[in-house]
């Protein structure tokens, strides 16, 4: 069997070797000249840049991949767990290490809400069970058919999906710090805590489960060691090549068009590209003909947009953690301006990312590499980032000289940042959305974009904007469904 992937993030990757694993012809097509999609690298001036994602969860999933073609996953990655695994900074400055150590936790929260401690004893044990239904359950299982979803309603009722994740943790969590901190996982994969359906707390749980952990060299030496192995098991890998046409007859799959003018046959094409994008942009039109696809396509609801700050500093911040998540004064009236009004807002929060304090080769000696991500609106709120872009930037310095780093203004060697506008330009991401579609309830599993289009015989799609969402284990997990379904 002949396959063509489009799209080299990880679900690409992914689908790509799981694919050859079952004897396919692989062919793997990159617009850019490098690998990795949202994982892109970005490297100046002696500084190393993870494009997009840095929080490592769930490594098994990556493991896989090296072991379906028995190899050691160690001869080509170092994953090393982090003893702190997120630094929260809340607006009075006070400060919480959140980390795997339970007792530590506790006597932490203690600190903030003694009543605390017993309910989230009780939300970890909620969460897990969400974990055993939503993660271990479900998160390979193809739901391209109504009765698959039908069948999974009454668990799903039963584990409060009809809540969103900040609903769900405040009935467990009387103290608003703490209510933030630990509903703050949907933003990780383009949601807003009070929207996104509380499925999603799993993810708490999941962290708990295998811990956080950090790539040595970065997030980008996990796509080269993915590329070094997919050379040795013969996937052909095209880069600097844009399909500008997925060709079909009638509503069968036969082939995709480059922008070289190179055609490649094929009945199977698997989409790492953003769906609507590839509906909209790259298909003759036939997805129109479908009444039903065309309400359920407009009526799709985008995550936000995000801005990040990538910066070298002439010294090191010995005292700024691996990940820091700082919090603004306001956090429900800034996310409905994210999310509703589409507008910005001064009183930012911020995650910020210091692969230095674990790594000491992502900056010259001496120095520090970080970025910092702002969520912002989607395209869809028409900001001219050409304006905005420097104030943004500018904001977020005064905020971190302010909040973390004295002097940081001065001591920044080294700087450039990206915005929806690159998102949407460059990843073909609709909107510039940071992770594709939202994932709220009614934009879950089957009401997602199908694993195996609706439409077309012979198309399929791996990645954000499908089953079973965004983030690294989503999308990893997204290529195993299409293991079942091819």
């Amino acid at each position: 069997m002949n396959s063509v992937v489009i799209g080299s993030g990880f679900g690409g990757i992914a689908a790509a070797l799981r694919l050859r694993a079952k004897n396919h012809e692989v062919t793997l097509i990159e617009k850019h000249p490098d690998l990795g999609g949202r994982a892109r690298v970005f490297k100046k001036n002696g500084f190393i840049y993870d494009g997009g994602p840095t929080v490592i969860t769930a490594p098994y999933l990556i493991n896989e991949l090296f072991e379906l073609f028995k190899k050691n996953p160690k001869d080509y990655i170092e994953l090393s767990p982090l003893k702190v695994w997120y630094q929260f900074v809340f607006e009075d400055n006070s400060k919480f290490n959140y980390s795997g150590n339970e007792e530590e936790m506790k006597r932490q929260i203690g600190e903030i809400n003694k009543n605390d401690i017993k309910g989230y004893e009780k939300l970890v044990n909620f969460t897990e069970k969400i974990f055993d239904k939503g993660f271990t359950e479900l998160a390979d299982v193809p739901f391209d058919k109504p009765f698959v979803m039908m069948q999974q309603l009454p668990s799903l009722l039963r584990l409060k999906s009809y809540k969103s994740v900040y609903s769900l943790v405040s009935s467990y969590i009387e103290n608003e710090k703490l209510r933030r901190m630990l509903s703050m996982h949907p933003l990780l994969v383009g949601g807003n805590p009070f929207t996104t359906t509380s499925i999603y707390g799993l993810i708490l749980y999941l962290e708990k489960k295998w811990g956080i952990h950090y790539s040595m060299g970065g997030t980008g030496n996990i796509i080269k060691g993915l590329e070094k192995l997919m050379n040795e098991v013969g996937i052909k890998i095209l880069k600097n090549s844009e399909v500008t046409k997925i060709i079909s007859n009638n509503n069968e799959i036969t082939g995709v068009q480059l922008n070289n003018e190179i055609n490649i046959k094929t009945n199977n094409v698997i989409c790492n590209a953003d769906p609507p994008a590839v509906y909209e942009k790259m298909l003759n039109g036939n997805s129109n003909k479908s009444f039903l696809f065309k309400w359920k396509k407009n009526r799709m609801e985008y995550s936000m947009g995000l801005f990040v700050y990538y910066f070298g500093t002439k010294k090191t911040y010995d005292n700024v953690e691996h990940h820091t998540i700082k919090f603004g004064n306001k956090y429900k009236e800034h996310l409905d301006d994210i999310f509703e009004h589409k507008k910005l807002n001064n009183d930012i929060s911020y995650y910020l990312h210091r692969p230095s304090a674990t790594d000491k080769s992502m900056a010259p000696k001496g120095n520090d590499c970080f970025y910092v991500l702002v969520p912002v609106p989607n395209n869809q709120s028409k900001i001219d980032w050409s304006i905005e872009g420097v104030k943004m930037k500018n904001l977020v310095i005064d905020k971190m000289e302010r909040d973390l780093m004295p002097n940081l203004r001065e001591n920044i060697v080294e700087d450039f940042f990206l915005t929806p506008d690159y998102f949407e330009k460059d990843l073909n991401t609709k909107y510039g959305s940071g992770f594709s579609i939202q994932p709220k309830f009614s934009q879950s599993a089957y009401f997602r974009f199908h694993n195996k289009s609706e439409i077309y015989n012979g198309l399929y799609f791996v990645g954000a904007g499908t089953h079973p969402g965004a983030g690294v284990p989503g999308v990893l997990s997204s290529a195993k469904v299409l293991d079942k379904i091819l």
